[in-house]
């Protein structure tokens, strides 16, 4: 997984998916988390982050997504126990037609390791008071884009605890 770990911080290479069906995007959480984001997790060495995608929802929902677009560039600073700098990707995905994670109404859980994952659909007109890191992603998934942005997204609040 491509994290370096620096006396004054970390850096990852994050690979998202971004799955919208029925006015609804499909967030999640760590069991122990109060915040919600979007899934996915580090490109490994050598990874594209369309596979990093597809494998990461694999791995976390026991299903295969089809990887549609490139949707964000994603400079993601934020503070969680120590300063982060993510560069992330942004894919819009989409579920099998048959698959069951489809019923927006549903909770499903999930697994990455050692920890257990949440995942619920929310409704993209909510998501403005929704505790939803990154940031711009409250406004952003209300209208998402036909062609890749980049995104620079700075966010402290994580560091004092105030979401």
């Amino acid at each position: 997984m491509i994290t370096f770990v620096l006396p004054d911080g970390r850096f990852t290479y994050r690979a998202v998916g971004v799955t919208v069906h029925e006015e609804h995007v499909l967030l999640h959480r760590a069991e122990r988390d109060e915040f919600w984001s979007l899934p996915g997790g580090r490109c490994e060495l050598f990874e594209t982050a369309a596979a990093a995608v597809r494998r990461e929802l694999r791995e976390e929902l026991g299903t295969n997504v089809t990887v549609e677009r490139l949707l964000w560039v994603v400079e993601n600073f934020f503070v969680l126990d120590v300063p982060h700098h993510e560069l992330g990707l942004y894919y819009l995905v989409s579920l099998p037609p048959e698959s069951g994670l489809l019923d927006v109404s549903a909770t499903f859980a999930g697994q990455e390791e050692h920890v257990t994952l949440i995942f619920r659909w929310f409704p993209v007109v909510d998501l403005a008071e929704l505790l939803l890191y990154p940031v711009f992603l409250r406004s952003a998934l209300r209208s998402i884009p036909d062609t890749t942005q980049h995104i620079i997204d700075r966010d402290n609040r994580l560091e004092d605890g105030s979401g």
